[in-house]
């Protein structure tokens, strides 16, 4: 079952712009079961909607990869602000490039 999950940080943009590229160095060779990324500036911080395949691969990716990188781009020190992330259940995802629609 596919899996939803909205984050709104209260971090500056540029700790998500660093956060990206770290979370892309140590991903070369692809997210297992990342449908859909994107992130945004928004007043207070930053926002990311992510579609994964299912939870099981979220979860995996955060713990080996995002968590190791928000280490590295914070320099070991509490990162900016605490994410609110709230997860859903995706409904009506058309991805035409991919061929995906769930």
């Amino acid at each position: 079952m596919t899996h939803g999950l909205v984050m709104n940080v209260p971090a500056p943009i540029t700790f998500y712009d660093a956060l990206h590229g770290e979370v892309a160095r140590r991903s070369t060779a692809g997210v297992d079961g990342l449908l859909l990324h994107v992130g945004r500036a928004t007043d207070d911080g930053f926002q990311v909607l992510e579609i994964w395949e299912s939870k099981e691969k979220c979860d995996r990716f955060f713990a080996e990869v995002v968590g190791p990188a928000i280490a590295s781009v914070s320099g070991g020190q509490t990162p900016p602000g605490e994410p609110v992330i709230a997860e859903f259940e995706p409904r009506g995802l058309i991805i035409p490039s991919a061929a995906i629609a769930v």
